[in-house]
This record gives C-alpha cells, structure tokens and sequence, in this order.
C-alpha cells in the first residue's frame, strides 16, 4: 500500500511537468512561425525594391515601420499578401501639420440701433469623434457601397466612385481615429483559404485607393473575412469600422 501511495504522489507532478514542456515547445514553435514570416516578408519586400524599414510579427499579424510615405502603400500590399500572414498595418506615419490660423483684427462693437436680422443655421461641420464618424460612414456606405466585379478584387466603378467620396471624411478626422477595413468574401469552391486571401486583396485595394487620397498610411488596418454580409452583393464589398486608438 505504501508502494501505490507514493505512485499516487507523483502524478500531479508528472502532470505539472507535461504542462510546463508543452508551453515551452508551443512559445518556442510560435517564435519560430513569427521569424519564418519576418523573414518570408523582408524577402518579399527587398525583391520589389524596398529596402528600409522593418516588420515586426505578433502571431500572424505583422506592423510595419519607418516606410517613407511613398512606399508605404505598396509595402503593406506586400506584406499582406505573404502566405500565413492575417492582418498587416502600418505605425508611425507622420501626420500632416495644420497650419496655425492667422489672427484676426478685433473691431470695436456698437450697440446696434435694430434687432439683427435673423441668419440662416449654419449646416453642422463634420463628425469629429468616433461614434459620430462612425454613424456617417454607415450611412454612406448604406447609400454608396464599396463593390467589386465578382470573384475580383476589382472595383466596380461605383465602387471606386464611393471609396474617393469617403476618403476626406477619413483624411480630416482626428488623428486618433483609425479604421479598420474588412473586405466581404462568402465562402466558394475553392475554400476558406481562397475566400480569406480574395478578401484581404479587396481590403488592401481599397487601402491603396485611400493613401492616394492622401489618407495616412498608419490609420489604415486591411482584415480579413469570409462572414459575408447578407443581401444582394452583400459578399462583394468592404465595411469600414472606426476605432480609437
């Protein structure tokens, strides 16, 4: 009997170690598919003639940094584009400087010999907080949808129509505000791979459009998705979430 109690003993110590053996090897394997991808994404990258900058992984999602604004774009295309790779994004774009108004000459008031006339409301400006941008996004987007030609990651002219007539709405929000572009796939014949990397393309189509609209580059975050939204060509268009960061 006591044989069998120390047996009995030793098992939540065998279990304890299995454990801690398991969280190594699986801390080690996932160091080991970050450095794959790094290196698979600089490879990439320096064959199309970019050599600075640098990308970091955290699992499958890689963040770029230190693109000069012109490359940043294409960048991020290439990246996202490398197999195993889920979500890329670029930090530290630089953010255009507003330029400080210029004073304005105080005028000395009278008191006015008739009640002033009454004025017509000025129209409200433009959403400046994140709920706000985000109400008019979907209202443009319910109006005017991101569209593709199908089984593409092409836009449709109206598409491409409604993606430059949401660009100064995203280009003059705080810089605090970032967004999130999923692109819509269902799923098809050729499977979830397929539909995940024809969504990620529509997502980074649309993003390139935005930067040649002057969007900054590091406000622009490509997902991807097969959850398609129902509806007639509910699986053919992108939807653009706002997010604080």
């Amino acid at each position: 009997m006591s044989g069998a109690r120390g047996w009995l003993r030793l098992i939540p110590v065998a279990v304890v170690v299995t454990a801690l053996l398991a969280g190594i090897v699986t801390l080690l394997q996932a160091g080991g598919m970050q450095e794959d991808l790094a290196a698979r994404s600089r490879s990439a990258l320096d064959a199309a003639g970019i050599r600075g900058g640098d990308v970091q992984f955290s699992g499958r999602q890689a963040t770029l940094a230190g693109f000069p604004a012109e490359q940043a774009g294409q960048a991020l295309g290439i990246v996202q584009g490398v197999e195993g790779v889920e979500s890329a994004q670029v930090s530290g774009g630089a953010a255009p400087v507003a330029s400080a108004p210029s004073p304005v000459p105080s005028v000395p008031s009278a008191p006015p010999s008739s009640p002033p006339p009454s004025t017509p409301s000025t129209p409200a400006g433009p959403p400046t907080d994140r709920d706000g941008i985000q109400a008019e996004l979907d209202r443009r987007l319910a109006d005017a949808p991101i569209t593709f030609e199908p089984d593409t990651a092409r836009l449709t002219d109206e598409g491409e129509k409604a993606a430059r007539d949401l660009a100064p709405l995203l280009r003059d929000a705080p810089n605090n505000v970032r967004y999130r572009i999923t692109g819509q796939v269902a799923d098809g014949p050729g499977g979830r791979s397929a539909a995940l990397k024809l969504s990620r393309n529509r997502a980074l189509t649309v993003i390139r459009l935005l930067i040649r609209e002057d969007v900054p580059a590091d406000r622009l975050l490509a997902v991807a998705s097969t959850e398609a939204a129902g509806g007639d060509g509910g699986d053919r268009r992108v939807e653009i979430t706002a997010e604080q960061r």
